[in-house]
């Protein structure tokens, strides 16, 4: 039998539920636990809404948001990918592919195309939205690192060329939030220590 457009949409509802059970490395400000996939995308899309005032081009605020609300759904099938582990981020491109073909694959085809595109925009980062995006989940974990005493960096051993190689591209989206970025908290947390510096 096949499902309704609603059972379609009620799946995707169920389904990405999941993503609440994706951990991350970085921890929350207070340092007592390392957030989730979902609460990483609500805390970009608040950012996103009060930050947009400094993004270097003009942006559709709705659009940038529900991007950051969707990139990381392909991490319900293939895991969060440590931005400093180089053998799991080699493999990272092909399992994410194969995630959003199933769980954008579960909606009607005209909305799972609609976010499978949005999905593919963020990643290949061509676009002021997507570049804006793509700073928002860059200085997210930076805000939590900061507010957290560098808890994750210190416990990985985090050297500081590392960190701009992460963020080699997050002035593209903002100069001026990356500069407040590294100026205000980068720095700071080499000085404690907390980042290894080369």
């Amino acid at each position: 039998m096949n499902q309704t457009r609603l059972e379609q949409q009620i799946e995707f509802c169920r389904e990405i539920d999941k993503e609440k059970m994706i951990g991350r490395q970085t921890y929350l400000s207070d340092g007592s636990r390392k957030e989730n996939d979902a609460e990483h995308a609500w805390h970009m899309a608040i950012m996103t809404f009060l930050l947009c005032e400094y993004a270097n081009e003009e942006i559709d605020v709705l659009k940038t948001i529900m991007m950051l609300l969707i990139h990381d759904l392909v991490e319900i099938d293939a895991g969060d990918t440590y931005a400093y582990d180089d053998a799991a981020k080699s493999t990272q491109r092909e399992r994410e592919v194969k995630a959003a073909d199933r769980i954008f694959g579960i909606l009607p085809e005209d909305q799972g195309t609609k976010l499978r595109a949005l999905w593919e925009e963020f990643e290949a980062c061509e676009t002021a939205e997507s570049r804006f995006a793509r700073t928002m989940d860059n200085i997210q974990p930076l805000i939590l690192n900061d507010a957290s005493n560098g808890k994750s960096w210190v416990e990985h051993g985090v050297h500081l060329h590392q960190i701009m190689n992460r963020n080699k591209n997050t002035a593209k989206g903002s100069e001026i939030l990356w500069e407040h970025m590294y100026n205000n908290m980068i720095r700071k947390h080499v000085d404690l220590g907390h980042i290894i510096n080369d």
